[in-house]
């Protein structure tokens, strides 16, 4: 027989992969209300990995705000797998592999980056449901031209 925190868990699970699943469409889409509903209103930022300068809190319209500088490249592709859930009550951690293209044209020829690692989610559960109020950016790899991070302004 199944246990209801057992439900209750499978339910919370799915409840923050959406989230998560939905963190990759609203960069890709430039959707950012998306995004930025994905958020408490204060966070703490980790891409230490990306820039030394990216850890830090910040509020959700300051994070918002840096982000749309991804809507310089020509596209994004930010796919998120193998999520590997924690659960404590009204407090969850996500961890999910990462694989994120970065394309551009510059002077007639196309360039692009890869990245490669996961990311770390840490949510909290409200009214409004799950919130992603810490999160992380870990590189493992990447290949292809770096400068694309310079041209739009992320570096």
């Amino acid at each position: 027989m199944i246990e209801e925190s057992e439900i209750r868990a499978l339910i919370d699970r799915a409840a923050i992969s959406d989230v998560v699943n939905a963190y990759a469409t609203a960069v890709d889409t430039r959707d950012w209300d998306l995004f930025r509903s994905l958020f408490a209103e204060r966070l703490f930022l980790d891409f230490r990995s990306f820039h030394p300068s990216l850890y830090r809190e910040l509020s959700v319209d300051e994070l918002v705000g840096m982000t749309r500088l991804i809507a310089g490249f020509d596209a994004t592709q930010h796919l998120s797998g193998n999520h590997v859930h924690r659960l404590a009550g009204d407090r969850a951690t996500c961890i999910s592999y990462m694989h994120a293209g970065h394309f551009l044209k510059r002077d007639g020829q196309d360039h692009a980056c890869f990245l490669y690692g996961y990311y770390t989610y840490e949510l909290a559960r409200g009214a409004e449901g799950w919130k992603i109020d810490r999160y992380g950016l870990q590189i493992t790899a990447q290949h292809g031209d770096s400068r694309v991070f310079e041209w739009v302004g992320m570096r």
